[in-house]
């Protein structure tokens, strides 16, 4: 009987986010947009070089082309036409190209530096946090939080740089950047050797707090009533640790994961820049750059969406997760 009434309140909960996704898709490029009209860099301008400078003529030209000598409330007017038949125009940095495909040939690299960066947070800062709990106050914990505090209070700029001055430059056993060797005759799409610098320089912007928050919950729940029951009964310590309180520990952590979605995201743009990686970051730099505004857009949208399905993953996971939150209020 409340098979149905929990089916009701996960899809009001799906019906709730994707209305709203819109107001949010257009609060971000109404934005993102301004941002662009703020930029001291000139988009016309920014095609000339030293050698070959713009005419005036040739300025005005392309203004009129990219329909840059209307006001700017008509720009983004025409933009949003264009959207709601499906047209998310052409970049103005490669050679008019649909910007959606672009956008679709840097997906993937993009998708395996984020899922693989992911997948060392989850696994490291679980297994760090978990040794840190269990050995409170220790050497362990000692060793773990101060690994941490470091890691969150260097940037991560600097760490991708340190890493090709140690592992590529002075040890000589990582590729300071690319996806795969340019010499190669037939590489593979991803090159596992180049895959590791940047997987580690972004997964370690986002590890330490996940490998805290696994340490002080799991203290936190140590000191609940039913866990100092069982190591009342004489239940081993790991037992308790990993079938009592790691389960209860980690519910939070699925709705945390859809909200640092976004920084990873964001992370990502930073090591494609360092490392040289083809991706969807390295091309929102460029765009930036050429102030390539109908890329920019379709950029920041596609992200935005991402964040909004990834949160709204996370909460319906947490409803299947933890049964206090499946049905509603009566």
């Amino acid at each position: 009987m409340t098979t149905p009434r929990r089916n009701r309140s996960a899809l009001a909960l799906v019906g709730q986010r994707l209305l709203a996704l819109p107001i949010i898709l257009l609060a971000v490029a109404a934005f993102t947009f301004a941002l662009a009209q703020l930029s001291p860099r000139d988009p016309v301008q920014s095609y000339a070089t030293v050698q070959s400078p713009l005419s005036d003529q040739t300025a005005a030209e392309i203004e009129a082309a990219w329909g840059l000598d209307q006001p700017v409330h008509l720009q983004f007017w025409h933009w949003l036409s264009n959207l709601a038949r499906g047209d998310f125009g052409n970049s103005r940095l490669l050679a008019g190209q649909p910007v959606l495909s672009e956008i679709g040939a840097r997906l993937l690299p993009s998708a395996i530096l984020i899922g693989v960066a992911l997948l060392l947070v989850l696994i490291g800062g679980l297994v760090l946090g978990v040794t840190a709990a269990a050995f409170r106050d220790r050497w362990p914990d000692r060793i773990v939080r101060t690994l941490c505090y470091v890691n969150l209070a260097a940037p991560s700029f600097w760490l991708g740089l340190l890493g090709i001055w140690l592992f590529s430059v002075t040890l000589g056993w990582l590729p300071p950047g690319g996806m795969t060797d340019p010499r190669a005759l037939d590489p593979p799409l991803v090159d596992l050797r180049h895959l590791v610098l940047p997987a580690l320089t972004l997964a370690a912007a986002q590890h330490a707090w996940f490998t805290l928050y696994v340490r002080n919950t799991l203290l936190e729940v140590r000191r609940a009533d039913y866990v100092q029951f069982a190591e009342a009964s004489g239940v081993r310590r790991t037992v308790v640790l990993f079938r009592h309180a790691l389960p209860n520990a980690l519910l939070p952590f699925l709705t945390l994961t859809g909200a640092h979605l976004a920084e990873l995201i964001g992370g990502a743009v930073l090591a494609e820049t360092i490392f040289g990686w083809p991706g969807v970051g390295q091309l929102t730099v460029q765009a930036a750059l050429a102030v390539d505004l109908p890329l920019l857009l379709a950029i920041t949208l596609f992200g935005t969406v991402l964040v909004v399905l990834g949160n709204l993953t996370a909460d319906l996971l947490y409803r299947v997760a933890d049964p206090r939150v499946r049905e509603p209020a009566p």
